[in-house]
């Protein structure tokens, strides 16, 4: 009875260091243990903690998303297309001048552009396509007199991000957003450029509604 006992309570530690290895035999960390020590080398995220906290000290990262919101809530993000088109129509292009009015106040700042499809046609070419659109977008902003350097590599969701749900045709699933993505490299919130944004734009909220009401957009838009 014992040694019934024994050959089981075996059986289960062997089975649990089993089920030990596969779950974490492809984890670095696990499968270091028994290695010497400092075998384990950097697996990619060393360092993102100390770049995220010293975002968050020096304002960058509070900056960044209250500019988002900013530009979320002051014009149109989106743009729609024509099925399995990347063809701007009249719409397109009037939304895209107000989002390059808007980027030109801030030349400081990077914007990324991401493009979508709906859910008609293979995983590949929807990948392409919405790539296609993206890249329109960036040509139309580029048009408008915004650096080609402040506008990030675009990026092709394709398909995998409707905005409604179906396998049909979808005009909102068939678009481009654009997004605040970071600062110009080598410029933080501590540096002085950002300093002339924020001491520009508080200077433009001090005016009194009647004397602003005579000014456009325009006067307040620093070319680069």
């Amino acid at each position: 009875m014992q040694q019934h006992r024994t050959l089981r309570l075996t059986i289960a530690g062997l089975s649990m260091t089993l089920l030990s290895a596969c779950a974490f035999g492809s984890d670095p960390v696990y499968s270091a243990f028994n290695r010497e020590a400092g075998a384990l080398v950097d697996t990619g995220n060393f360092g993102t903690a100390t770049m995220n906290n010293v975002q968050i000290h020096n304002g960058e990262k509070q900056v960044i998303y209250d500019l988002s919101q900013r530009f979320a809530s002051e014009v149109l993000t989106t743009v729609n297309f024509a099925f399995n088109s990347s063809t701007l129509d009249a719409g397109a292009r009037d939304t895209l001048r107000e989002q390059a009015n808007w980027i030109r106040q801030f030349p400081e700042i990077r914007f990324r552009v991401y493009g979508h499809t709906d859910k008609v046609g293979s995983n590949a070419y929807n990948q392409r396509l919405g790539l296609r659109r993206a890249q329109a977008v960036v040509h139309f902003l580029v048009s408008q007199g915004i650096s080609r350097d402040r506008l990030e590599a675009m990026v092709s969701f394709g398909e995998t991000q409707p905005l409604i749900v179906t396998e049909g045709r979808e005009r909102r699933n068939r678009r481009t957003v654009t997004e605040v993505s970071g600062f110009v490299k080598g410029i933080t919130p501590l540096d002085g450029k950002y300093a002339e944004v924020i001491y520009r734009e508080y200077v433009r909220s001090a005016e009194p509604p009647s004397k602003l009401s005579g000014i456009s957009g325009q006067d307040f838009v620093t070319t680069e």
